[in-house]
């Protein structure tokens, strides 16, 4: 299962601490080609994995650009999928390549959620001239998508904050971690978060196992942000974690 973890303070008090922290796992299978997080060939803006199943190329789950824009997808649990539809990781590599803002780009999304299975998707500006925005919409909920007051919060494969018991054990890992992490260097923060994503407690809404390693991308210097990725070795469902920070 997919889920998603972020803990979002454009305004924190201490000159430490991060205005975002994201960490977030993907559920695939290992034959379903893609590619590790990287910058996107010639793009040197764009940093993000990318799908690589043919006739869904180039889409991605999670990523960010270099002018301060992230993107997160999750799937929405659903009985049946129509194949016919379109695929759900153009949604965060169009809004990474584009320049329309958060909530703009999301309302567009809204007007053709229809022709997409079941899908959550956060956007964010994050920008320290502007000030940070973080928005949402799920087209499995309200018809409009919502700007996000500052807090933590959790998506797995239903709406933003469903109590699943997953999300809510997870949500509280999370929590824990970035708590133990905020007087400790990024690379510790890393570990931590990642230790958290592999957790195995039997809490979850289907079996899975992870076992990951991870590798770190470079600083991008002009936004303090550090992107570090995890594959799992399990034959079957393959897990990518992800985690992002952000600093003052």
């Amino acid at each position: 299962m997919c889920i998603i973890f972020f803990k979002f303070d454009p305004r924190p008090v201490s000159k430490n601490a991060y205005r975002l922290i994201l960490a977030a796992n993907r559920d695939e299978f290992y034959h379903r080609p893609s590619r590790a997080a990287d910058f996107w060939g010639n793009n040197n803006e764009v940093l993000s994995g990318l799908d690589m199943e043919e006739g869904k190329e180039g889409g991605t789950w999670l990523g960010i650009n270099t002018r301060g824009k992230l993107a997160a997808l999750t799937n929405y649990l659903q009985p049946r999928l129509d194949r016919d539809a379109r695929g759900r990781g153009e949604l965060v590599a169009q809004f990474l390549t584009s320049d329309v803002d958060s909530l703009s780009y999301l309302k567009k999304v809204s007007a053709e959620g229809h022709l997409y299975n079941g899908f959550n998707l956060i956007a964010a500006d994050l920008s320290t001239e502007k000030g940070d925005v973080i928005c949402y919409y799920g087209n499995r909920g309200e018809r409009e998508p919502v700007v996000l007051a500052p807090g933590t919060y959790g998506l797995s494969n239903a709406l933003l904050e469903t109590p699943w018991r997953k999300l809510c054990f997870g949500k509280r890992l999370f929590l824990e971690a970035v708590e133990r992490g905020q007087a400790l260097p990024k690379d510790a923060l890393a570990a931590q978060l990642l230790d958290m994503l592999n957790n195995e407690e039997a809490c979850r809404t289907r079996p899975s196992r992870t076992r990951a390693g991870s590798t770190c991308s470079p600083y991008l210097a002009s936004t303090r942000l550090c992107v570090c990725a995890a594959r799992t070795t399990a034959p079957e469902p393959t897990r990518s974690s992800l985690w992002m920070q952000m600093g003052t």
